[in-house]
C-alpha cells in the first residue's frame, strides 16, 4: 500500500500535512513512504528497509519494533538518512543477546542517532561513536593519498619508458 496524503491526513485525523507530527503505521503493509517524517512500523510481518525508505531522506524518527529483522547489516539501507535523529529496533532479531554491543553497532553504523531504543546516548557512546567516525575519517584519507601516490609513481613509469 502506498502511503498518499490522503491516507496520512486519515491515519493522523488531521486536516493538513503540517499539523501532522507523527504517524503510526503499525501492521499497514506499506510499501511506499517517501514523504514522511516521523514513522512506527511496530510490528510488520517481514523486513523491509530497502525500498519503502529509500527515498525518505527527510525521516527524523523511525520506530521498528517487532518487525524480524535479521541481521544489523539490514541498517545499511538507512545510511543515506542523515536526518534520522531517533530509531527503535528492540524485539527484532537483529538486537541479539548481548546490548552493548548491539546499540555500538547501531551507533558506529547511524552516527547521527540521539536516541536508540527509548534510551538517550551517554556520554561514553557518544566518545565511541565520535572516536569511530574519526578513525575511519583517517583511514579513507590515508587510502586516497596511497591511492594517489600509486598512480603518480605509475604515471612516473610510464612517462620514463
Amino acid at each position: 500500500m502506498k502511503l498518499t496524503r490522503k491516507l496520512v491526513l486519515a491515519k493522523a485525523k488531521a486536516s493538513d500535512l503540517e499539523s501532522v507530527k507523527k504517524l503510526n503505521c503499525w501492521g499497514c503493509n506499506l510499501t511506499e513512504v517517501s514523504f514522511t517524517f516521523n514513522l512506527i512500523f511496530d510490528k510488520n510481518p517481514s523486513p523491509f528497509l530497502e525500498s519503502p525508505l529509500a527515498g525518505c531522506l527527510n525521516l527524523c524518527e523511525l520506530y521498528l519494533r517487532r518487525n524480524m529483522i535479521p541481521s544489523l547489516s539490514e541498517l545499511s539501507h538507512l545510511r543515506p538518512l542523515s536526518r534520522l535523529k531517533v530509531l527503535w529496533l528492540a524485539e527484532n532479531p537483529c538486537c541479539g543477546n548481548d546490548p552493548d554491543h548491539y546499540r555500538l553497532t547501531v551507533l558506529r553504523c547511524l552516527p547521527c542517532l540521539q536516541k536508540l531504543d527509548n534510551q538517550d546516548l551517554d556520554e561514553d557512546e557518544l566518545l565511541v561513536v565520535h572516536t569511530a567516525t574519526q578513525n575511519r575519517l583517517q583511514m579513507f584519507t590515508l587510502n586516497s593519498e596511497m591511492m594517489n601516490n600509486s598512480l603518480q609513481t605509475q604515471k612516473n613509469e610510464d612517462i620514463d619508458d
